[in-house]
């Protein structure tokens, strides 16, 4: 299913039409304030798994990351929200960041490993964030990437469905993606860490 929704004024209708997929364990591809990305509801062990299949990842060796609708949804998955990461989190999100936290101990069983991070992010993008909070649910999500090589990463709508409509249930066109990631920070020790320099300022980071 190939849907057209404007960022700027998400369709609620075509939202809710998207969330009773994912709620069936649907796998999307959406639209963020970086790079379009896979994501299925993260409570879907059968939805998480295809995702995994279709990138090729390893459950004992790979996280996706939560895309989640604002800092309180985060304090379901992590127990570090306190300042100074609160402050730091609160002063960047919604925006182009991965965070990467201390896991609360119902994350690793949702991934069969025993990783003890989790990467979240609250991308400054309408669709994905009305589709979190019509869901109730984080969407575990991937960034996808282009098979060619010449870019890093697929920009265009139309040329991701050709790729992926016959692996995904609903590809929506926001509008033409990124070709910068989300730039990560490491917050798991005592003081911010960048591990990757993507998309945003970083300079509350140094």
């Amino acid at each position: 299913m190939y849907i057209n929704i404007y960022s700027e004024n998400p369709d609620e209708r075509k939202i809710k039409i998207i969330v009773k997929y994912l709620t069936e364990g649907a796998i999307i591809i959406y639209p963020t304030d970086t790079v379009y990305a896979l994501g299925c509801d993260a409570y879907n062990k059968n939805a998480l798994e295809r995702i995994y299949k279709i990138k090729k990842l390893n459950f004992k060796k790979d996280k996706l990351s939560f895309v989640c609708y604002d800092l309180s949804h985060i304090s379901n998955f992590t127990t570090q929200l306190q300042t100074p990461i609160y402050k730091l989190m609160k002063k960047t999100l919604p925006g182009p960041y991965t965070f990467i936290l201390n896991a609360k101990n119902n994350i690793p069983k949702l991934f069969k490993n025993k990783k003890k991070e989790i990467g979240i992010r609250i991308p400054n993008n309408n669709i994905a964030r009305k589709i979190v909070k019509q869901l109730g649910n984080p969407l575990a999500t991937t960034s996808i990437k282009n098979e060619d090589q010449i870019l890093e990463y697929n920009t265009d709508p139309d040329l991701i469905n050709d790729f992926y409509k016959n692996k995904v249930d609903i590809i929506i066109n926001g509008g033409f993606g990124g070709n910068t990631p989300s730039t990560i920070i490491d917050c798991t020790k005592n003081r911010p860490v960048i591990k990757r320099i993507g998309k945003g300022d970083i300079t509350p980071f140094l």
